[in-house]
Protein backbone atom coordinates (compact mmCIF):
# COMPACT_ATOMS: atom_id res chain seq x y z
CA UNK A 1 0.00 0.00 0.00
CA UNK A 2 1.40 3.37 -1.04
CA UNK A 3 1.28 5.88 1.85
CA UNK A 4 -1.84 8.00 1.66
CA UNK A 5 -2.47 11.39 3.27
CA UNK A 6 -4.31 11.14 6.57
CA UNK A 7 -6.65 13.64 8.16
CA UNK A 8 -7.86 13.27 11.73
CA UNK A 9 -11.66 13.39 11.80
CA UNK A 10 -13.26 12.14 15.00
CA UNK A 11 -16.96 11.29 14.55
CA UNK A 12 -19.19 13.88 16.20
CA UNK A 13 -21.00 11.09 18.04
CA UNK A 14 -17.80 10.30 19.97
CA UNK A 15 -17.33 13.94 20.92
CA UNK A 16 -20.94 14.26 22.08
CA UNK A 17 -20.66 11.04 24.10
CA UNK A 18 -17.50 12.32 25.77
CA UNK A 19 -19.16 15.59 26.78
CA UNK A 20 -22.19 13.74 28.16
CA UNK A 21 -20.01 11.52 30.33
CA UNK A 22 -17.97 14.47 31.57
CA UNK A 23 -21.15 16.33 32.49
CA UNK A 24 -22.37 13.35 34.52
CA UNK A 25 -19.05 12.75 36.29
CA UNK A 26 -19.05 12.04 40.01
CA UNK A 27 -15.98 12.37 42.18
CA UNK A 28 -14.65 10.74 45.35
CA UNK A 29 -13.81 12.68 48.48
CA UNK A 30 -10.22 13.21 49.58
CA UNK A 31 -8.41 13.32 52.90
CA UNK A 32 -7.51 16.54 54.65
CA UNK A 33 -4.12 17.85 53.53
CA UNK A 34 -4.17 15.61 50.46
CA UNK A 35 -1.34 16.24 48.03
CA UNK A 36 0.22 14.73 44.92
CA UNK A 37 1.76 11.85 46.87
CA UNK A 38 -1.76 10.36 47.07
CA UNK A 39 -2.53 10.99 43.39
CA UNK A 40 -4.16 13.80 41.45
CA UNK A 41 -5.75 16.33 43.84
CA UNK A 42 -9.54 16.54 43.73
CA UNK A 43 -9.63 20.26 42.88
CA UNK A 44 -7.41 19.69 39.85
CA UNK A 45 -9.58 16.84 38.61
CA UNK A 46 -12.80 18.81 38.98
CA UNK A 47 -11.33 21.81 37.18
CA UNK A 48 -9.88 19.78 34.30
CA UNK A 49 -13.05 17.72 33.90
CA UNK A 50 -15.12 20.89 33.55
CA UNK A 51 -12.54 22.37 31.18
CA UNK A 52 -12.61 19.22 29.03
CA UNK A 53 -16.40 19.32 28.88
CA UNK A 54 -16.28 22.87 27.47
CA UNK A 55 -13.18 22.37 25.35
CA UNK A 56 -13.43 22.35 21.56
CA UNK A 57 -11.73 19.24 20.15
CA UNK A 58 -12.33 20.46 16.61
CA UNK A 59 -9.90 23.33 17.12
CA UNK A 60 -7.22 20.92 18.33
CA UNK A 61 -8.03 18.63 15.43
CA UNK A 62 -7.57 21.51 13.00
CA UNK A 63 -4.17 22.34 14.47
CA UNK A 64 -3.03 18.72 14.32
CA UNK A 65 -4.15 18.40 10.73
CA UNK A 66 -1.74 21.15 9.70
CA UNK A 67 1.05 18.63 10.28
CA UNK A 68 1.75 16.29 7.31
CA UNK A 69 0.21 12.93 8.27
CA UNK A 70 -0.12 9.69 6.36
CA UNK A 71 -1.22 6.09 6.78
CA UNK A 72 -0.07 2.89 5.15
CA UNK A 73 -0.34 -0.86 5.53
CA UNK A 74 2.50 -2.72 7.25
CA UNK A 75 2.61 -6.51 7.27
CA UNK A 76 4.29 -7.95 10.36
CA UNK A 77 5.36 -11.59 10.18
CA UNK A 78 2.74 -13.83 11.76
CA UNK A 79 0.11 -11.09 11.98
CA UNK A 80 -2.42 -9.47 9.70
CA UNK A 81 -1.48 -6.24 7.96
CA UNK A 82 -1.84 -3.19 10.19
CA UNK A 83 -2.84 0.26 9.06
CA UNK A 84 -0.21 2.56 10.55
CA UNK A 85 -0.63 6.31 11.03
CA UNK A 86 2.43 8.54 11.02
CA UNK A 87 3.78 12.04 10.69
CA UNK A 88 6.12 12.40 7.74
CA UNK A 89 7.79 15.79 7.48
CA UNK A 90 10.35 15.97 4.70
CA UNK A 91 13.08 18.56 4.83
CA UNK A 92 13.85 20.82 1.90
CA UNK A 93 17.40 19.55 2.11
CA UNK A 94 17.93 16.78 -0.42
CA UNK A 95 20.44 14.87 1.70
CA UNK A 96 18.49 15.23 4.94
CA UNK A 97 18.91 12.40 7.44
CA UNK A 98 15.92 10.04 7.82
CA UNK A 99 14.98 10.13 11.51
CA UNK A 100 12.52 7.69 13.06
CA UNK A 101 11.00 9.21 16.23
CA UNK A 102 9.36 6.61 18.48
CA UNK A 103 7.04 7.73 21.29
CA UNK A 104 6.07 5.92 24.48
CA UNK A 105 3.23 5.90 27.00
CA UNK A 106 1.38 8.09 27.88
CA UNK A 107 2.72 9.99 24.91
CA UNK A 108 1.88 9.70 21.23
CA UNK A 109 2.96 10.99 17.86
CA UNK A 110 2.31 14.54 19.10
CA UNK A 111 5.49 14.40 21.17
CA UNK A 112 7.36 14.98 17.92
CA UNK A 113 5.52 18.21 17.06
CA UNK A 114 7.81 20.64 18.93
CA UNK A 115 10.93 19.40 17.12
CA UNK A 116 9.57 19.29 13.56
CA UNK A 117 10.50 22.80 12.48
CA UNK A 118 13.72 22.74 14.49
CA UNK A 119 15.06 19.69 12.65
CA UNK A 120 13.61 20.10 9.17
CA UNK A 121 15.07 23.51 8.34
CA UNK A 122 18.21 23.80 6.20
CA UNK A 123 21.48 24.95 7.72
CA UNK A 124 22.46 21.47 8.66
CA UNK A 125 22.16 18.90 9.52
CA UNK A 126 18.53 18.64 8.45
CA UNK A 127 16.25 15.65 8.97
CA UNK A 128 13.34 13.93 7.29
CA UNK A 129 11.18 13.09 10.33
CA UNK A 130 8.93 10.04 10.57
CA UNK A 131 6.91 9.79 13.79
CA UNK A 132 4.44 6.88 13.77
CA UNK A 133 1.62 6.13 16.11
CA UNK A 134 2.75 2.77 17.45
CA UNK A 135 0.32 -0.13 16.92
CA UNK A 136 -2.55 0.20 19.46
CA UNK A 137 -1.77 3.92 19.89
CA UNK A 138 -3.26 7.05 18.41
CA UNK A 139 -4.70 6.48 14.97
CA UNK A 140 -2.85 3.27 14.16
CA UNK A 141 -4.47 -0.13 14.03
CA UNK A 142 -3.51 -2.84 16.51
CA UNK A 143 -3.17 -6.61 16.21
CA UNK A 144 -6.09 -8.88 17.03
CA UNK A 145 -4.11 -11.74 18.50
CA UNK A 146 -1.59 -12.18 21.29
CA UNK A 147 2.18 -12.18 21.06
CA UNK A 148 2.76 -8.75 19.51
CA UNK A 149 5.78 -7.62 21.57
CA UNK A 150 9.04 -5.70 21.15
CA UNK A 151 10.26 -7.61 18.08
CA UNK A 152 6.96 -6.87 16.33
CA UNK A 153 6.91 -3.18 17.26
CA UNK A 154 10.48 -2.93 15.97
CA UNK A 155 9.53 -4.75 12.77
CA UNK A 156 6.59 -2.40 12.25
CA UNK A 157 8.73 0.71 12.54
CA UNK A 158 11.57 -0.74 10.47
CA UNK A 159 9.27 -1.81 7.63
CA UNK A 160 7.61 1.60 7.72
CA UNK A 161 10.98 3.28 7.12
CA UNK A 162 11.80 0.87 4.28
CA UNK A 163 8.40 1.50 2.69
CA UNK A 164 9.18 5.22 2.62
CA UNK A 165 12.43 4.59 0.76
CA UNK A 166 14.77 4.92 3.73
CA UNK A 167 17.06 1.91 3.57
CA UNK A 168 19.31 3.54 6.17
CA UNK A 169 18.07 5.74 8.97
CA UNK A 170 18.64 6.89 12.55
CA UNK A 171 16.31 6.81 15.54
CA UNK A 172 15.31 8.78 18.61
CA UNK A 173 13.26 7.55 21.54
CA UNK A 174 12.41 7.52 25.20
CA UNK A 175 10.03 5.38 27.30
CA UNK A 176 8.82 2.62 24.93
CA UNK A 177 10.77 4.45 22.27
CA UNK A 178 13.92 3.48 24.17
CA UNK A 179 13.05 -0.22 24.02
CA UNK A 180 11.70 -0.19 20.46
CA UNK A 181 14.69 1.68 19.04
CA UNK A 182 17.06 -0.59 20.96
CA UNK A 183 15.27 -3.58 19.42
CA UNK A 184 15.57 -2.02 15.96
CA UNK A 185 19.29 -1.55 16.48
CA UNK A 186 19.71 -5.15 17.63
CA UNK A 187 17.60 -6.66 14.83
CA UNK A 188 18.43 -4.37 11.91
CA UNK A 189 21.91 -2.88 12.45
CA UNK A 190 22.58 -2.75 8.72
CA UNK A 191 19.69 -0.29 8.41
CA UNK A 192 19.59 1.51 11.77
CA UNK A 193 22.89 3.38 11.82
CA UNK A 194 22.62 5.34 15.07
CA UNK A 195 20.22 6.00 17.95
CA UNK A 196 19.68 8.86 20.36
CA UNK A 197 17.92 8.00 23.61
CA UNK A 198 16.64 10.09 26.52
CA UNK A 199 15.48 7.38 28.89
CA UNK A 200 18.56 5.32 29.66
CA UNK A 201 18.03 2.03 31.45
CA UNK A 202 21.35 0.35 32.10
CA UNK A 203 23.11 -2.00 34.48
CA UNK A 204 26.25 -1.61 36.53
CA UNK A 205 29.34 -2.46 34.41
CA UNK A 206 30.87 -5.88 35.02
CA UNK A 207 34.50 -6.95 34.87
CA UNK A 208 33.71 -9.70 32.38
CA UNK A 209 31.78 -7.58 29.87
CA UNK A 210 32.89 -3.99 30.50
CA UNK A 211 36.34 -4.11 32.16
CA UNK A 212 37.33 -0.49 31.47
CA UNK A 213 33.97 0.88 32.61
CA UNK A 214 34.04 -1.45 35.61
CA UNK A 215 37.45 -0.06 36.55
CA UNK A 216 36.20 3.51 36.24
CA UNK A 217 33.16 2.60 38.30
CA UNK A 218 35.32 0.99 40.98
CA UNK A 219 37.81 3.85 41.21
CA UNK A 220 35.69 6.96 40.80
CA UNK A 221 33.29 7.90 43.61
CA UNK A 222 29.68 8.71 42.83
CA UNK A 223 29.13 12.41 42.16
CA UNK A 224 26.36 14.44 43.77
CA UNK A 225 24.51 14.20 40.48
CA UNK A 226 24.85 10.40 40.55
CA UNK A 227 23.50 10.29 44.09
CA UNK A 228 20.57 12.52 43.16
CA UNK A 229 19.91 10.18 40.23
CA UNK A 230 19.81 7.17 42.52
CA UNK A 231 17.34 9.03 44.75
CA UNK A 232 15.12 9.81 41.78
CA UNK A 233 15.28 6.19 40.60
CA UNK A 234 14.44 4.92 44.09
CA UNK A 235 11.48 7.29 44.33
CA UNK A 236 10.07 6.04 41.05
CA UNK A 237 10.57 2.40 41.97
CA UNK A 238 8.86 2.85 45.33
CA UNK A 239 6.20 5.48 44.68
CA UNK A 240 5.63 5.68 40.92
CA UNK A 241 5.77 2.16 39.50
CA UNK A 242 2.30 0.90 40.38
CA UNK A 243 0.83 1.79 37.00
CA UNK A 244 3.41 -0.46 35.33
CA UNK A 245 2.50 -3.46 37.45
CA UNK A 246 -1.18 -3.05 36.59
CA UNK A 247 -0.57 -2.53 32.88
CA UNK A 248 1.91 -5.42 32.72
CA UNK A 249 -0.31 -7.95 34.47
CA UNK A 250 -4.00 -7.16 33.91
CA UNK A 251 -4.33 -4.70 31.01
CA UNK A 252 -7.81 -5.92 30.09
CA UNK A 253 -9.22 -5.21 33.53
CA UNK A 254 -7.81 -1.70 33.49
CA UNK A 255 -9.16 -1.14 29.98
CA UNK A 256 -12.78 -1.33 31.18
CA UNK A 257 -12.29 1.70 33.42
CA UNK A 258 -10.30 3.75 30.93
CA UNK A 259 -12.56 2.98 27.96
CA UNK A 260 -15.76 3.78 29.83
CA UNK A 261 -14.69 6.68 32.04
CA UNK A 262 -12.96 9.71 30.53
CA UNK A 263 -12.38 10.99 34.08
CA UNK A 264 -10.45 7.84 34.92
CA UNK A 265 -8.41 8.25 31.74
CA UNK A 266 -7.71 11.90 32.52
CA UNK A 267 -6.52 11.09 36.03
CA UNK A 268 -4.42 8.13 34.87
CA UNK A 269 -2.51 10.21 32.32
CA UNK A 270 -2.46 13.62 34.02
CA UNK A 271 -0.74 12.15 37.06
CA UNK A 272 2.15 11.07 34.84
CA UNK A 273 2.36 14.44 33.09
CA UNK A 274 2.79 16.01 36.52
CA UNK A 275 5.05 13.48 38.22
CA UNK A 276 7.31 12.59 35.30
CA UNK A 277 8.33 16.11 34.29
CA UNK A 278 10.59 18.75 35.77
CA UNK A 279 8.00 21.35 36.80
CA UNK A 280 6.60 21.43 33.28
CA UNK A 281 4.03 24.27 33.06
CA UNK A 282 1.39 22.25 31.23
CA UNK A 283 -1.44 24.29 29.78
CA UNK A 284 -4.97 22.91 29.81
CA UNK A 285 -4.81 22.86 26.02
CA UNK A 286 -1.75 20.60 26.09
CA UNK A 287 -3.15 18.28 28.75
CA UNK A 288 -6.51 17.87 27.05
CA UNK A 289 -4.94 17.30 23.65
CA UNK A 290 -2.65 14.55 25.04
CA UNK A 291 -5.55 12.83 26.81
CA UNK A 292 -7.94 13.23 23.88
CA UNK A 293 -5.54 11.40 21.56
CA UNK A 294 -6.12 8.39 23.83
CA UNK A 295 -9.83 9.05 24.28
CA UNK A 296 -10.37 9.08 20.50
CA UNK A 297 -7.71 6.54 19.59
CA UNK A 298 -8.50 3.98 16.94
CA UNK A 299 -8.18 0.97 19.26
CA UNK A 300 -9.43 2.63 22.45
CA UNK A 301 -7.33 3.91 25.38
CA UNK A 302 -6.96 0.49 27.02
CA UNK A 303 -5.24 -1.07 24.01
CA UNK A 304 -2.10 1.01 24.57
CA UNK A 305 -1.23 -1.09 27.62
CA UNK A 306 -0.97 -4.37 25.76
CA UNK A 307 2.69 -3.68 24.94
CA UNK A 308 3.42 -3.84 28.69
CA UNK A 309 1.89 -7.28 29.10
CA UNK A 310 3.35 -8.76 25.93
CA UNK A 311 6.84 -7.41 26.59
CA UNK A 312 6.95 -8.48 30.21
CA UNK A 313 5.70 -11.98 29.34
CA UNK A 314 8.02 -12.59 26.39
CA UNK A 315 10.63 -15.29 26.89
CA UNK A 316 13.82 -15.46 24.89
CA UNK A 317 13.69 -17.58 21.78
CA UNK A 318 13.73 -17.54 17.97
CA UNK A 319 11.98 -14.47 16.61
CA UNK A 320 11.62 -12.95 20.06
CA UNK A 321 13.47 -10.26 21.92
CA UNK A 322 13.27 -9.34 25.61
CA UNK A 323 14.24 -6.34 27.67
CA UNK A 324 17.07 -8.45 29.08
CA UNK A 325 18.35 -8.98 25.55
CA UNK A 326 18.45 -5.22 25.05
CA UNK A 327 20.12 -4.35 28.35
CA UNK A 328 23.63 -5.06 27.11
CA UNK A 329 26.04 -3.71 24.53
CA UNK A 330 24.66 -3.36 21.00
CA UNK A 331 27.59 -2.91 18.66
CA UNK A 332 27.46 -1.33 15.24
CA UNK A 333 24.81 1.26 16.14
CA UNK A 334 26.30 4.54 17.36
CA UNK A 335 24.64 5.88 20.46
CA UNK A 336 23.78 9.34 21.74
CA UNK A 337 22.38 10.02 25.20
CA UNK A 338 20.63 12.82 27.07
CA UNK A 339 20.83 12.72 30.86
CA UNK A 340 17.88 14.52 32.44
CA UNK A 341 17.70 14.84 36.25
CA UNK A 342 13.94 14.20 36.47
CA UNK A 343 13.91 11.14 34.22
CA UNK A 344 12.26 8.09 35.79
CA UNK A 345 15.54 6.24 36.17
CA UNK A 346 18.80 8.18 36.35
CA UNK A 347 22.03 6.17 36.38
CA UNK A 348 25.73 7.09 36.26
CA UNK A 349 27.45 7.45 32.91
CA UNK A 350 29.63 4.42 33.63
CA UNK A 351 26.46 2.34 33.69
CA UNK A 352 24.85 3.92 30.64
CA UNK A 353 27.95 3.54 28.48
CA UNK A 354 27.56 -0.23 28.69
CA UNK A 355 24.72 -0.01 26.15
CA UNK A 356 26.77 0.62 23.01
CA UNK A 357 29.40 2.75 21.24
CA UNK A 358 28.58 6.16 22.72
CA UNK A 359 29.48 9.09 20.47
CA UNK A 360 27.47 11.89 22.10
CA UNK A 361 26.31 12.77 25.61
CA UNK A 362 24.40 15.76 27.00
CA UNK A 363 24.20 16.26 30.74
CA UNK A 364 21.29 18.61 31.29
CA UNK A 365 20.62 20.67 34.41
CA UNK A 366 16.86 20.25 34.11
CA UNK A 367 14.34 18.16 32.23
CA UNK A 368 12.25 15.09 32.76
CA UNK A 369 10.73 12.14 30.94
CA UNK A 370 9.13 13.87 27.93
CA UNK A 371 12.29 15.36 26.46
CA UNK A 372 10.90 16.38 23.05
CA UNK A 373 8.02 18.21 24.73
CA UNK A 374 9.82 19.70 27.72
CA UNK A 375 13.10 20.64 26.04
CA UNK A 376 12.64 20.55 22.24
CA UNK A 377 15.47 23.00 21.65
CA UNK A 378 17.86 20.80 23.63
CA UNK A 379 16.85 17.65 21.78
CA UNK A 380 17.34 19.44 18.47
CA UNK A 381 20.73 20.62 19.73
CA UNK A 382 21.67 17.04 20.62
CA UNK A 383 20.70 15.63 17.26
CA UNK A 384 22.36 18.39 15.27
CA UNK A 385 25.57 18.06 17.28
CA UNK A 386 25.58 14.27 17.12
CA UNK A 387 24.89 14.05 13.38
CA UNK A 388 26.43 17.34 12.28
CA UNK A 389 29.87 17.96 10.81
CA UNK A 390 32.40 17.01 13.46
CA UNK A 391 29.83 14.97 15.39
CA UNK A 392 30.39 11.36 16.34
CA UNK A 393 27.64 10.11 14.02
CA UNK A 394 28.27 12.44 11.09
CA UNK A 395 27.82 10.68 7.77
CA UNK A 396 26.50 7.39 9.17
CA UNK A 397 23.69 7.36 6.59
CA UNK A 398 24.86 7.00 2.99
CA UNK A 399 23.61 9.88 0.86
CA UNK A 400 22.15 11.35 4.03
CA UNK A 401 24.75 13.69 5.49
CA UNK A 402 22.12 16.25 6.43
CA UNK A 403 23.72 18.89 4.22
CA UNK A 404 23.10 19.99 0.68
CA UNK A 405 24.08 23.49 -0.40
CA UNK A 406 22.91 23.23 -3.98
CA UNK A 407 19.87 21.00 -4.40
CA UNK A 408 16.62 20.69 -2.59
CA UNK A 409 14.39 17.67 -2.27
CA UNK A 410 11.20 17.63 -4.27
CA UNK A 411 8.34 17.45 -1.81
Amino acid sequence: MTPQPYKISVPQEKIDNLKTKLGLASFPDELDSSAWDLGVPLADMKRLTKAWEKWDWRQAEERLNKVPQYHTGIKVDGFDELNIHFIWQKSETKNAIPLLFVHGWPGSFIEALPILDLLAKPGGPAFHIVAPSLPNYGFSEGPKKRGFALAQYAETCHKLMLSLGYNEYVTQGGDWGFWVTRAIGALYPEHCKASHINMILARRPTWSKNPLLALQHAVLPYSQRDKAGFDRSAWFSKEGYGYNLAQSTKPQTLAYALNDSPVALLAWIYEKLHDWTDNMPWSDEEILTWVSIYQFSRMGPGAAHRIYYETMHTKSGPGKITTADLGGYISGVKLGMAYNPKELAVFPKTWCRTLGPVVYEAENDSGGHFYATEKPEWLARDLRAMFGKGGGAYGVVKKGSGYDDDARAKL
